[in-house]
C-alpha cells in the first residue's frame, strides 16, 4: 500500500476564472483534472518530489484547493506508508483505556474540592499527559463562534486567503498547509491559520476580518483559563500556585485554526502526523468530527467527543522543566472521508519575540534532589524555537538535544520505540 498504489502527484495549480486546472504526475502517467472533471493522461516516468512540493506550495491554495478542484486520488506527497489496520485504534483498547476527564465545577468553592481537582490533574499529567476538562467557564457561544470563524476563513475565496499565505515564522498572522511541508517526508491533509496572540498580539487589522472578533474574544477566555491551569499544575507539583506563572509559562499564546477537509483516500494519509507539542501546555477545542488519538501504553487511543469539553495536554517544555514528572506524549489526527473537521489549538509557548531570546529554561530547582538530579540542560527561547521549526513533525521528541549525556540513551530508546510503532508496517 505504498507509493506503488495510485501514486499521483500534484505538479501545477492554476486558477483562471471559474476553473482550476490541476496536473498530477506519477511514475506511470500524468493526470489533468479540472472542475468540469475532464481528464487527460499521458506517460511520465519521473517523480520529482521536491518540485511537486514547491508547486503545491506556490499555488497557495492548500489542501482545500485540491478538494475544490475535484481530486479523487491523493497526490504522492500526502501518502503515508502505513497499513490501514495500524492507523485504526483497537475497539478493545478504546474500552480498556479512558482518557481522564476533570470537572472544574466547584473549583473555587472549597479547599477540599480544589485539592481533589489538583489530584486528578496530577495523575493525568503523570500517567497520560492528556486530559479533558468540563465546566471550565468558557461559554458555548464563544467556542461555537471561534470554530465557525476558523471554518469561514478557510472556506473563503482562495484569492482572499492567499494574502495571508506565508512561511515566514516571524509574522504574527499567517496561513499555509503544513508548517513543515518543505522538510517533512510526507505532507498531512490539513490547512492552518496561525496567530501569535500574546504577549504582543497583532494589530486587529492584521487578523482576517472573517474571524477577527471571534479570535480576539476566544483569546481572552483562553488566557484566563491558562492562568488557572498553570496554578493547578504548580500545586500538583507541590509548588506555590503562582510558580509556573512567575516563570512566564502563561505569557506566550500561539493559536492555530486547523481545517481538515474530507479526504478521498483517508486510509492512505493522516490529518496530523504523530508528534508531541513543543510548548508548556496546549488546549484544544474541536468539533464533532473526531479523529484525535493519543499514544498510550504502546496503543493508539481515540480521544472521545465530549460536548462542551476542552482537551488539555502537556508539552515538551513542561516535561523539561518538571524533569520528566509530567509527560508530553505522542498524538495525531486521522484523516476522514467526512468533514471538514475544525479544531482550534491554543499553545502556551514562546515564539520569536524581540527581547526575549535569551530567557533560559531548565528543570525547576525546587523539584531536584540527590535522588532526582537534572535530566536536561538549560535552553534559551531562541535555541528552542529555532530547533522546533527546523525539526518539523517527524515523530520524535524535541527534547533529545537537551538531554544530558548520561540520559541520552534512555530518551533515544523511547523515541525509537515510539517511531517504530508509527512505521512498523512501512513497506
Amino acid at each position: 500500500m505504498g507509493q506503488s498504489r495510485s501514486c499521483y502527484q500534484r505538479k501545477t495549480l492554476q486558477r483562471t476564472g471559474n476553473q482550476a486546472e490541476m496536473k498530477f504526475s506519477s511514475r506511470r502517467r500524468k493526470m489533468v483534472v479540472s472542475r468540469n472533471e475532464s481528464i487527460e493522461q499521458d506517460d511520465s516516468s519521473e517523480y520529482d518530489r521536491k518540485s511537486e512540493v514547491h508547486s503545491f506550495d506556490d499555488s497557495k491554495m492548500g489542501v482545500k484547493g485540491l478538494l475544490d478542484a475535484g481530486v479523487t486520488k491523493l497526490p504522492c506527497i500526502f501518502l503515508h506508508n502505513q497499513y490501514v489496520s495500524e492507523k485504526k485504534s483497537d475497539p478493545d483498547v478504546t474500552s480498556k483505556f479512558s482518557i481522564p476527564v476533570v470537572d472544574f465545577q466547584g473549583l473555587g468553592n472549597s479547599v477540599a474540592q480544589r485539592a481533589d481537582i489538583v489530584r486528578e490533574i496530577k495523575n493525568a499529567c503523570e500517567n497520560w499527559g492528556f486530559f479533558q476538562i468540563v465546566n471550565h467557564e468558557i461559554p458555548s457561544s464563544v467556542k461555537e463562534k471561534v470554530l465557525k470563524g476558523v471554518r469561514h476563513f478557510h472556506e473563503q475565496d482562495s484569492e482572499v486567503k492567499k494574502e495571508f499565505y506565508s512561511r515566514d515564522v516571524t509574522r504574527k498572522v499567517t496561513y499555509n498547509s503544513n508548517f513543515d511541508l518543505l522538510k517533512s517526508p510526507t505532507a498531512n491533509w490539513r490547512d492552518t491559520l496561525y496567530c501569535v496572540m500574546a504577549p504582543n498580539p497583532p494589530d486587529p487589522e492584521e487578523i482576517p476580518e472573517v474571524c477577527r472578533e471571534a479570535l480576539i474574544e476566544y483569546t481572552k477566555y483562553i488566557m484566563k483559563l491558562g492562568i488557572t491551569l498553570f496554578e493547578l499544575l504548580s500545586e500538583a507539583l507541590q509548588l506555590k500556585s503562582d510558580h509556573l506563572k512567575d516563570m512566564e509559562c502563561a505569557e506566550g499564546l500561539f493559536i492555530t485554526g486547523h481545517y481538515y477537509p474530507a479526504c478521498p483516500e483517508p486510509d492512505l494519509t493522516l490529518g496530523l502526523s504523530g508528534h508531541t507539542d513543543s510548548g508548556f501546555l496546549t488546549t484544544v477545542l474541536q468539533d464533532q468530527i473526531g479523529g484525535l488519538q493519543v499514544f498510550h501504553k504502546n496503543q493508539w487511543v481515540d480521544v472521545p467527543i465530549l460536548p462542551g469539553a476542552l482537551i488539555v495536554n502537556i508539552g515538551d517544555l513542561m516535561q523539561l522543566i518538571t524533569n520528566d514528572k509530567f509527560k508530553s506524549v505522542l498524538h495525531r489526527v486521522l484523516a476522514k472521508n467526512v468533514g471538514p473537521r475544525i479544531s482550534v489549538a491554543s499553545f502556551f509557548r514562546m515564539h520569536f519575540q524581540e527581547g526575549s531570546e535569551s530567557r533560559l529554561y531548565g528543570p525547576i530547582k525546587e523539584l531536584l534532589s540527590d535522588g532526582n538530579p537534572p535530566i536536561y540542560r538549560e535552553t534559551s527561547r531562541k535555541e528552542y524555537v529555532t530547533r522546533l521549526y527546523n525539526k518539523g513533525l517527524d515523530g520524535t521528541s524535541l527534547l533529545s538535544p537537551f538531554k544530558l549525556q548520561k540520559y541520552s540513551k534512555r530518551i533515544y530508546r523511547y523515541v525509537s520505540t515510539s517511531s517504530q510503532h508509527l512505521t512498523v508496517n512501512k513497506l
